[in-house]
């Protein structure tokens, strides 16, 4: 699917505040009401919006801690990769996870209530799952920049 302008325009009304009224978008792209809900069911059916969430507050639901774990494998057999990543989505305090090039095979974004809620994650969850040969842990000062929004 080719996105016009006023696609962009919509998807980006949307990624600040996808709880906008089909009438609001309406009158900020100059459309019809009917026009902004095909525009929306069109991105919605190819993919484009993938879903809608709400976005938490960390720190009001004790949950402020942020660290990113390196995790290295002892092996990378495709049964070893599936197994962990398998076994890493399951895992409640992980939010993000990525497969990465260099010196680690994986980046997980890991989010707790304090360093001792991550220690037991760590103790009694991650180190748990098989074929892990090292991690590295590194732990959020300050978050400088957070978005989910994608400049198109």
């Amino acid at each position: 699917m080719i996105l016009d302008k006023t696609d962009k325009k919509l998807l980006k009304l949307l990624q600040d505040d996808s709880k906008q009224t089909n009438k609001a978008l309406s009158i900020e792209l100059g459309l019809s009401v009917t026009a902004v809900f095909e525009r929306i069911k069109k991105l919605d059916a190819n993919g484009i919006i993938k879903k809608y969430v709400a976005l938490v507050d960390k720190k009001r639901v004790n949950k402020g801690f942020v660290a990113f774990c390196h995790v290295k494998l002892i092996q990378h057999s495709q049964d070893f990769v599936v197994s962990f990543e398998r076994e890493v989505a399951q895992l409640e305090e992980v939010l993000e996870c990525y497969h990465i090039s260099g010196d680690y095979d994986y980046l997980l974004k890991v989010l707790v209530e304090d360093m001792e809620a991550f220690r037991e994650f760590m103790v009694k969850k991650l180190t748990r799952i098989n074929h892990i040969g090292s991690t590295h842990s590194m732990f959020m000062i300050n978050e400088v920049k957070h978005t989910t929004a994608i400049e198109l």
